[in-house]
């Protein structure tokens, strides 16, 4: 069977999705087989992850984003053409219009412009919601990244339960075998885009409550792009912390291993790599009582309210003083993170492409 995945992300400035992406498609070719694993538009192997640039050189993406762009008119068939001889599309949120021949399937990555519109820009959301009415609701099948970000799709957009698979993601293998590099000064740790989302100013202000032979042994890293209304955020983030802005996929897992803590307060997430990465790495984790941080973690993090600066406080204090607490973390976390591997997530992606496809 030819499977048809857009990969348009691969060609734009992207985080969470971008990752996924790149990696599935990976895994999904060397579980293949039999089957056929194509990447829409028209991508063959995939060079190194960059969330900053295209995987193209300019000429290549500008052609690729021209191609999605007519194939996105309304009433235009190209999209079939596109698809000739494929037995699955599976669509992203850049395709509006969706294959008559090719069974249709997407991932449900969040629901954050339904749940927490406020954090996302007006054409953001309308995007999103275009995309849900279009593709989503049409799909023969679709995958969520965990049981919550499922549960949402049921509850909020009314999809059938059998119509939508729980499939996590995964963690890449170099988290897993990394080394903590040597060191001076101790940090906690934030990796992951800076955005109102992300509650960056919580845990900034849950920081400054901290003992001060604490502050004087440990220093803050806050790492990954600018994001949406990130202005305010990053002004704090350079006089309160140490920024290092975005770090390439290949420098991340010595950063990660490097780290006393892993401090990840998000207010809504659908699965959350750098949760995971972290336990791979061996890292103790502070996240979320929230979203789908509950369940990917599994009782190997530290849960905290992410709206309450006294419990971040508490919390980041009890591991920082503990040496016990973050050893018992980094066993735990690091059993739990092999439940997630892109292996895994591609066997079961295969079956879910079977099973829509009748075969």
């Amino acid at each position: 069977m030819r499977i048809t995945v857009d990969a348009t992300s691969a060609l734009l400035r992207s985080a969470g999705v971008k990752s996924y992406t790149y990696h599935w498609i990976r895994s999904l070719r060397k579980a293949a087989r039999g089957d056929e694993i194509r990447a829409f538009p028209y991508l063959g192997d995939f060079a190194s992850l960059d969330h900053e640039a295209s995987m193209l050189g300019p000429l290549q993406t500008l052609s690729r984003i021209a191609l999605l762009h007519f194939a996105n008119i309304p009433g235009n068939p190209a999209i079939d053409w596109i698809c000739a001889g494929s037995g699955i599309f599976h669509a992203s949120n850049q395709v509006h219009n969706a294959p008559r021949r090719a069974r249709l399937t997407a991932t449900v990555h969040d629901l954050t412009c339904w749940m927490m519109p406020q954090f996302h820009t007006e054409g953001n959301v309308r995007a999103d919601r275009n995309f849900a009415e279009k593709i989503w609701k049409r799909a023969a099948g679709l995958i969520a990244v965990s049981e919550n970000t499922r549960q949402d799709a049921i509850r909020l957009l009314g999809i059938a339960p059998e119509k939508i698979r729980t499939i996590y993601s995964g963690v890449p293998e170099e988290y897993f075998c990394v080394r903590k590099p040597e060191q001076g000064r101790q940090y906690v740790l934030y990796v992951g885009t800076i955005e109102p989302r992300k509650n960056l100013e919580t845990l900034l202000d849950a920081w400054r409550l901290l003992k001060p032979d604490l502050l004087r042994q440990y220093e803050l890293i806050i790492a990954g792009p600018s994001g949406w209304r990130a202005e305010s955020t990053l002004a704090r983030i350079r006089s309160e912390a140490t920024y290092l802005g975005y770090v390439p996929e290949a420098e991340l897992p010595s950063l990660v291993a490097g780290a006393a803590v892993f401090a990840y307060p998000s207010l809504y997430e659908g699965f959350g790599f750098p949760v995971v990465q972290a336990m791979a790495a061996g890292v103790p984790v502070l996240t979320s009582n929230t979203s789908c941080l509950p369940e990917v973690t599994a009782g190997a993090a530290a849960l905290v309210d992410p709206k309450s600066v006294a419990e971040i406080a508490a919390a980041l204090t009890r591991l920082l003083e503990s040496e016990a607490a973050r050893a018992d973390l980094v066993v735990r976390g690091r059993e739990r993170a092999k439940k997630f591997t892109w292996s895994a997530c591609a066997e079961e992606s295969l079956a879910f492409f079977r099973s829509v496809a009748g075969r």
